[in-house]
């Protein structure tokens, strides 16, 4: 168990993950592509908003329990689909899913996660969400979608904004792979991480499992990463995603949405929700935080279709902030994968205390007893940006009137 005074905040716990965590893995979590910059700006536009302190309320027995898209949840926060959990901590997916479901959120698979869908289906009692990545081999596309249908995933996320992959420089100089490649450094670093190397001696899943086994020609690292480098699809549109629509028949999440246009075409295909995200800053270097977007989007579609949140969600007031501005759910990636990365179930299972506990914590202070109560009213909005006027033109001086020249009659 994880001695909660060694992490009373995720950045503790984040401490702990850096020191267990294989630096190729670590860097995979820890960075955005390109100068990182909406990466950074995802976490820090949290404290442009400010929230109202209000005093002599009933605070007591506060709630966080919600829905999101019809289910309940002990807060409205899931768990983000992330790519290579299971290599950040041995069969991460299926610990992760077990965390979430005792707790009472969401958990989220992805297609790239190293414990299959078979896998964490058969080693957890509830269902869970699936994150889909349409592939130029739409027979994959198909197959998977199939596959979570079978082992009852309650929903399906599709994700809209990875097309092609956004550069992600340390993932290039570590040369980042599932398993490691046993390189000098990579050994050397990975020595350094024993209770990490002992769990991966542990476990048979160290592939990518959605896709090793499931399509033909994939049976090695080498031919694994040759095909996952030329799947991602850029002719995916919103033709095709009416299509995926109809082919799941289930409930349907659309991620990636960071436009108000592209909110409005989004509500109109008939999703249950959306999730506004930048792909926590690894996908186009330069776009807005979602936090930033999130109030126009609301204002643009919040009548017609849920709006949720992901990308830069560090603690329980970061989750305040994005449901008084209008979310009816968020989405934690990084937050919970240092969890798991530094005490496994535990680890993930701390980390959605130390987010409730802020959560409930901030509505007190805010003078909220229910988290269906928190509103814009809750929050001192950003003041409009400050521009200095021009200076004013120096006044003209009136000329001075001549004298009148006085003739004698």
């Amino acid at each position: 168990m994880l001695n909660p005074s060694q992490a009373p905040a995720i950045s503790d716990l984040y401490e702990l993950y850096r020191r267990r965590v294989p630096r190729m893995f670590h860097d995979y979590c820890e960075t955005g592509s390109y100068s990182t910059s909406t990466f950074v700006d995802n976490t820090a536009a949290f404290a442009k908003y400010k929230l109202r302190q209000r005093v002599a309320r009933n605070i007591d027995d506060r709630i966080t329990a919600s829905e999101m898209i019809g289910e309940k949840v002990t807060m409205p926060v899931a768990l983000a689909p992330v790519g290579l959990t299971g290599m950040q901590h041995a069969d991460g997916e299926i610990l992760s899913c077990r965390a979430a479901q005792k707790f009472g959120v969401p958990f989220t698979l992805t297609t790239m996660s190293i414990c299959s869908l078979e896998d964490v289906a058969a080693n957890n009692d509830k269902p869970f969400w699936f994150q889909l990545y349409v592939m130029r081999d739409r027979g994959f596309s198909s197959d998977l979608v199939a596959r979570a249908r079978a082992v009852k995933c309650s929903a399906l996320v599709l994700t809209l904004d990875l097309q092609l992959l956004g550069q992600r420089h340390k993932d290039i100089k570590n040369g980042l792979s599932a398993p490691p490649r046993l390189t000098l450094p990579n050994i050397a670093n990975m020595m350094t991480k024993p209770r990490w190397g002992l769990g991966m001696l542990g476990t048979r899943r160290r592939h990518f499992g959605n896709i090793v086994g499931h399509v033909k020609g994939v049976t090695d690292m080498a031919s694994l990463s040759d095909w996952t480098n030329s799947q991602f699809d850029p002719t995916l549109d919103w033709s095709s995603v009416e299509f995926i629509r109809k082919q799941w028949g289930g409930k349907l999440i659309l991620k990636g949405i960071n436009d108000v246009d592209d909110a409005i075409i989004a509500a109109s295909l008939g999703a249950d929700a959306i999730i506004v995200s930048n792909h926590g800053g690894r996908q186009l270097d330069g776009a807005p935080a979602t936090i930033d977007m999130l109030g126009p989007i609301v204002d643009a579609v919040g009548d017609k279709v849920e709006v949720h949140l992901d990308s830069g969600i560090r603690t329980g007031m970061d989750v305040f902030k994005a449901i008084a501005m209008g979310a009816k759910g968020t989405y934690v990636g990084r937050a919970y994968i240092y969890g798991l990365g530094a005490a496994g179930e535990a680890g993930v299972t701390h980390a959605l205390n130390v987010l409730q506990k802020e959560l409930s914590v901030t509505m007190g202070l805010c003078g909220e007893r229910n988290i269906k109560d928190v509103g814009r009213h809750n929050l001192l909005m950003p003041p409009p940006p400050f521009t200095v006027p021009p200076p004013e033109a120096p006044a003209r001086k009136a000329k001075a009137a001549k004298p009148a020249v006085k003739t004698r009659r």
